[in-house]
């Protein structure tokens, strides 16, 4: 038995510390799983069967996939790219969404862009940052921050590369956007070894279809109406769904109809199910929806 990690038959699954793990919490328990703090708060019990989880901040996890200590996490595809991670992606969350990006104060550009000098950069993201200094041909010397990066400008750095999700806290600092490097979201990675043990695979890729079923349910709703058979073929024409529509014969004449659609269409399309001769229209909330079947 392997004393480092006794439990070798379970997915070892890691959960991020901090911004990204409410939000996180919140998918994991749309499809079913819920974690449940015991008096170690950073090893929960997960509801989900053949898994134990951990909580580590989103680098240790990155780390931890990489030396094959840990199966499956969830990070930002940002570090992912900083650390040169050799990971799989199984699936992107969308969650979490920022840009990493060049900005400097706004009254040390030329034309909003970068002056012709020389520069000094700070940055969380070593790598990332010599690439993008390589990459525009800069003549820059790299400062490595440690969290706060947008303090440093003026008196310490002419320009930072550092992630913004709203961009508010480079507006707040007087920085501005000269430079776009990446887009990062929340994503599930797997170590490499896991995903080559049938086993280990087939339980990932059952994870990963559960959360994708909440993200696909996320961004649609179920719409139910009623429609004369005379008025169901014009219906039919203008009401969009994801394969074919439900259609079920009521116990007199006409038709009820059942279709999953995208939320943002829903707008324009009940007026235009109104005016085409649908009735009792019903609108409700998936919670998880997953399209298609065996392979």
């Amino acid at each position: 038995m392997n004393a480092r990690n006794p439990n070798t038959t379970a997915v070892r699954l890691a959960l991020p510390k901090g911004r990204m793990q409410a939000g996180l919490t919140r998918l994991l328990e749309g499809a079913g799983v819920r974690l449940t703090s015991g008096s170690r708060n950073y090893r929960p019990r997960v509801s989900l069967d053949g898994f134990e989880a951990k909580l580590l901040k989103p680098q240790s996890i990155i780390e931890m996939l990489q030396s094959g200590s840990r199966d499956v996490g969830f990070a930002g595809a940002d570090w992912v790219a900083e650390l040169d991670a050799d990971l799989v992606e199984v699936l992107d969350t969308g969650l979490d969404p920022v840009r990493l990006v060049a900005a400097a104060p706004s009254n040390f550009l030329v034309d909003g862009r970068l002056p012709d000098r020389s520069l000094v950069v700070a940055s969380e993201y070593t790598r990332l940052t010599e690439d993008w200094i390589r990459d525009r041909g800069l003549d820059a010397r790299f400062v490595r921050s440690y969290g706060a990066t947008e303090v440093f400008p003026p008196e310490d750095a002419d320009c930072i590369v550092d992630n913004t999700a709203t961009g508010s806290t480079l507006r707040a600092n007087d920085l501005a956007i000269v430079d776009e490097l990446m887009r990062s979201t929340t994503r599930m990675y797997a170590c490499p070894a896991a995903m080559d043990d049938p086993s280990r695979r087939q339980r990932i890729e059952d994870l990963a279809l559960l959360l994708r079923g909440v993200l696909e349910a996320r961004q649609r709703v179920l719409i139910e109406f009623n429609v004369d058979e005379d008025r169901l073929d014009p219906l039919l024409e203008v009401v969009p769904c994801m394969r074919e529509p439900t259609i079920s014969r009521l116990a007199g004449n006409g038709y009820a109809i059942r279709v999953a659609i995208l939320r943002d269409v829903l707008p324009a399309l009940i007026p235009r199910i109104r005016t085409l001769g649908g009735t009792d229209i019903l609108v409700s909330a998936p919670d998880l929806i997953v399209p298609g079947g065996a392979a």
